[in-house]
């Protein structure tokens, strides 16, 4: 893909409508968790100034006003924080810097390291009493949002060989082994609560969620990470072989690939089978696509050519398939096209070579639906600024959509290592 399409001007236009914290409306900025949110606040919009800068695209000022910005006051640490919320969510995007700037904000990633240890094995120690006493757990102790594989993942990329790195993982294990509640066995991951954590008729019993962004999915793609960077824990294979086990039990064969629900719950447990339409999204929190590209993960920390195989054509014909490119609505990193145009990127550069040239064919189809939304001077303007339904977010807004195009139309892949906060790689 060359730099001649056209989403590389929407890009451009969204980095020069980001360009410095005072450009954007107090009414945005002027929110408690707005300076610490990295889905939401100012470190997502630092990873855009960051990736640009390393990939020559940029000044490296940009990124250093909002890396400033958003560590300009206290940060918020213990069970409140979490990945893409306070000390985690700045710490990940001063490394990102970092890594790009050798000695850049070592002091700051220092002092963050140690405070996001001890929270995380906190944490770990909290999680594992809670099942020692025959509690289920709930989204928020495991997901990779708000949870321990969120600060698994942070772990992982900067202290692979730490004691508090491995704490997490063997949790994560413990967490996949079944757990008897009565006459039924659950996996260990089913969760008390209904999807976003409330109390829901829907989900009297709870429910087993499959998404990468709240569900096994996330620690699923990061034990395959951390075993390809041979990283591994007692039972670390087992974990993924049971998480796979599980999600080829729920996956249902259709004629345009393989579909998995977003979540189960009791009454679809008991009965075995849940039926999936094939009109259902896919993206990156939750959906084929996603799910897909952690399989794949997995499958080459495993050696599993028949998951890979499995896996790289689910990707494919999801992006393919009218029905779930019809069910999605917008152009966001999160559950939209620019994310899709990410994970093809992503899962292409460890297909084998057919379904590589596949996924790169279908990359400018992607990225001609994120420009379709965007195009209009006015209208990238307004959802710059939080008036036409996006915002400057990383997650669900502009910031998110300028980086995941950037790959895809200007470097192959990111340079910063800002998506590790994705699990996709």
């Amino acid at each position: 893909m060359s730099r001649e399409h056209p989403v590389h001007e929407v890009g451009e236009a969204i980095a020069d409508l980001l360009a410095h914290p005072d450009a954007l409306p107090s009414r945005l900025t002027s929110r408690p968790w707005w300076r610490q949110s990295l889905a939401h606040g100012a470190p997502g919009i630092a990873l855009l100034h960051i990736e640009r800068a390393a990939s020559g695209l940029g000044p490296w000022q940009r990124a250093h006003d909002w890396l400033a910005y958003a560590a300009r006051g206290p940060l918020t640490t213990g069970f409140d924080s979490h990945l893409f919320y306070g000390a985690p969510a700045v710490a990940h995007a001063l490394a990102c810097a970092a890594d790009r700037l050798p000695g850049a904000y070592a002091g700051a990633l220092d002092h963050l390291d140690q405070v996001i240890a001890k929270d995380a094995r906190l944490r770990v120690d909290t999680a594992l009493a809670w099942l020692d006493a025959g509690h289920l757990p709930s989204l928020a102790e495991f997901d990779l949002i708000r949870g321990l594989t969120g600060l698994g993942s942070y772990l992982l990329r900067r202290a692979p060989d730490s004691k508090t790195t491995r704490a997490v993982l063997e949790y994560l294990v413990r967490l996949t082994e079944p757990v008897k509640d009565g006459e039924e066995t659950l996996p260990g991951w089913w969760t008390i609560s209904s999807p976003d954590g409330h109390e829901n008729s829907r989900f009297q019993g709870g429910h087993a969620n499959y998404g990468v962004a709240h569900g096994i999915g996330g620690p699923l793609a990061l034990l395959a990470l951390a075993a390809q960077r041979r990283v591994t824990v007692d039972g670390h294979f087992e974990a993924i072989d049971r998480i796979c086990a599980w999600l080829d039990r729920w996956r249902t064969d259709t004629p345009s690939g393989p579909i998995w629900p977003y979540w189960i719950n009791r009454p679809q447990l008991r009965a075995g089978r849940r039926s999936v339409s094939g009109s259902q999204r896919s993206g990156w929190c939750y959906g084929t696509a996603g799910l897909a590209r952690a399989q794949q993960l997995a499958a080459i920390a495993t050696g599993d050519t028949d998951r890979r195989t499995m896996a790289e054509r689910a990707v494919v014909l999801s992006l393919t398939d009218p029905a779930q490119r019809s069910a999605t609505a917008d152009p966001s990193l999160c559950h939209g096209f620019a994310g899709l145009a990410h994970i093809a990127a992503r899962a292409a550069t460890d297909s084998t070579p057919d379904i590589a040239e596949r996924l790169h064919a279908l990359i400018p189809g992607l990225l001609d639906a994120v420009h379709l939304y965007l195009a209009d001077p006015q209208r990238a303007t307004a959802a710059v600024v939080g008036e036409a339904g996006c915002g400057p977010a990383f997650l669900e807004g502009a910031a998110g959509v300028a980086l995941a195009t950037l790959a895809p139309t200007e470097t192959g892949l990111p340079r910063s290592g800002w998506d590790s906060c994705l699990l996709v790689a």
